[in-house]
């Protein structure tokens, strides 16, 4: 039996983003293995991709739901993370880190 381990962000690379109804996007640091995404929201999921360079995002990525966290897996060279809303706006929380996954 393998253990996870748990997540462990980079100190002070924590960003906050407000997500809207066309995508934008947040530069992290690099290099980390995992990036974690915390939907502040009461009641709107949004979408993300995380990739290197210029990225996009659609309602086709990655959905965060209202409430939630994702940790997602990234290589060491992934240093964005883009976003879109689909109904209203919500808050993002976007930490790049170790672990978790």
């Amino acid at each position: 039996m393998s253990v996870k381990a748990p997540f462990q962000g980079i100190l002070g690379a924590n960003q906050i983003a407000t997500t809207a109804g066309t995508s934008a996007s947040k530069t992290i640091i690099t290099p980390s293995k995992s990036v974690r995404i915390v939907n502040a929201g009461a009641t709107n999921p949004c979408h993300v991709r995380v990739g290197k360079g210029s990225q996009t995002a659609t309602t086709a990525d990655t959905v965060v739901l209202a409430g939630e966290s994702l940790i997602l897996s990234k290589s060491d060279d992934d240093n964005t993370v883009a976003y879109i809303q689909s109904g209203g706006a919500t808050t993002l929380h976007i930490q790049p880190g170790e672990g978790g996954i």
